[in-house]
């Protein structure tokens, strides 16, 4: 079994994490923001209405900035304000709401969720961070901690991007702060951190304190109503001498410590916490898009768009006709691929030079950069699809962005 870690990395002092949590909540109590959520959770008396909105809040906030997230959830909330409300909605309607905010299986996920607590569970939600993450797919251990915490006064922590941030420079945790090692480290001490009374509070706080004071660079670390308690801060404010054998040892076979052959940078200051593995770049994807155009019954044009697969990418949502590149392919050869694509596809022969060459998008994914070469091609009619091809359908530019597209097709389209 590996060996403890040194206490200099731990809260081992109860009269320390009690001043801790007191001084984090009253600066919470203090300084929150006010987003609409929190108003919820805080004013529904009703648990069940109480935990629906905590966790649709909590899956969009997942990759998504909490700006961009507001006004998607507020249209949400307006058109879903129960479970069994979104219980009976279509995939469609949840994709069309989700377009844009990307990530698109947490939609799916969470209505697929939303029906099996109101067939199994007769519409109430499980109470303790196990039974979420245990019965509701798409809910993960943080997730499963935040609604438990903030909905139901569970005292349970929770560990997101921000509470590694904030722990990691309390603790000067400097080891890969994404290996499970570390990870599972940092969930005992937000475990021991919680504050009893306040668990969803106390963990709104420490979230809200990386979010806002703690950030990832040029940390505010002079308005942190945590900082006598940070040895990262400790470090710059005492000077390396006075403090080093205390808090940043980086030596002997300690799982918490930066490793000796990445010393400490002045320069960084307390951003020398956390410190990751160097994420691995994005594999590079280029696909040709074609936009089919025809002119609709009043003039305007429409265009033709299909939907995606089930699974996969993008699932569910609709383009424009697509097909994935082999790399190295010339122009030319680009050509005659989508020619060869739309041509069984529409089951009549297109020509390759019918096609308008209009201009590449690039759209970066978390774990893709890709192309999109966009071509054009108006058409004098209808087109019949081959029955067991994907679903289409013409719509208006209107109806394009009332559909559930990505924010790469409307890329394409502009």
């Amino acid at each position: 079994a590996p060996a403890p870690p040194p206490a200099r990395h731990l809260f081992s002092d109860p009269a320390e994490v009690d001043a801790l949590r007191g001084n984090l909540l009253a600066w919470y109590d203090r300084c929150k923001r006010d987003l609409p959520w929190r108003a919820l959770a805080a004013t529904e008396p009703d648990a069940d209405r109480r935990g629906y909105a905590v966790w649709v809040s909590e899956i969009m906030l997942q990759q998504t900035q909490v700006a961009t997230v507001i006004d998607y959830y507020n249209r949400w909330m307006q058109k879903w304000p129960t479970l069994q409300a979104l219980a009976q909605a279509s995939l469609e309607e949840v994709n069309e709401l989700w377009a844009g905010l990307g990530y698109y299986s947490r939609g799916k996920r969470l209505q697929e969720a939303a029906r099996k607590v109101v067939s199994e569970f007769a519409g109430q939600m499980p109470r303790t961070a196990e039974d979420l993450q245990k019965l509701l797919p798409g809910v993960g251990r943080y997730t499963a901690g935040a609604i438990a915490s903030i909905s139901y006064g569970q005292a349970t922590g929770v560990v997101d991007g921000n509470v590694i941030r904030v722990l990691c420079r309390l603790r000067c945790i400097g080891a890969d702060s994404s290996s499970p090692a570390v990870i599972d480290r940092l969930w005992h001490m937000a475990n021991v951190l919680v504050d009893r009374s306040r668990p969803g509070d106390f963990n709104q706080a420490l979230m809200e304190l990386g979010a806002t004071v703690c950030v990832p660079k040029a940390p505010l670390c002079g308005e942190c109503p945590v900082k006598q308690h940070c040895q990262a801060w400790r470090r710059v404010s005492l000077g390396p001498a006075a403090i080093v054998p205390l808090v940043f040892a980086g030596v002997g076979d300690c799982s918490l410590c930066p490793p000796a052959t990445e010393p400490w940078d002045s320069s960084l200051g307390v951003t020398n916490f956390p410190r990751k593995a160097a994420k691995k770049p994005p594999r590079a994807m280029r696909t040709a898009t074609c936009v089919l155009e025809r002119r609709g019954c009043h003039g305007a044009p429409e265009y033709l768009i299909v939907q995606r697969p089930s699974s996969g990418l993008l699932a569910g949502l609709w383009e424009f006709p697509s097909l994935l590149l082999a790399h190295g392919l010339q122009e030319k050869k680009e050509r005659e691929v989508l020619t060869d694509h739309l041509q069984a596809w529409m089951g009549w022969p297109v020509a390759a030079k019918g096609l308008r060459f209009i201009g590449e998008v690039i759209h970066i994914f978390s774990h893709i950069h890709q192309t999109y070469v966009v071509y054009s091609l108006p058409l004098d009619g209808d087109v019949t699809l081959d029955p067991a091809s994907s679903p289409s359908r013409w719509v208006t530019e209107e109806e394009f962005h009332a559909s559930a597209v990505s924010t790469a097709m409307k890329k394409v389209l502009r």
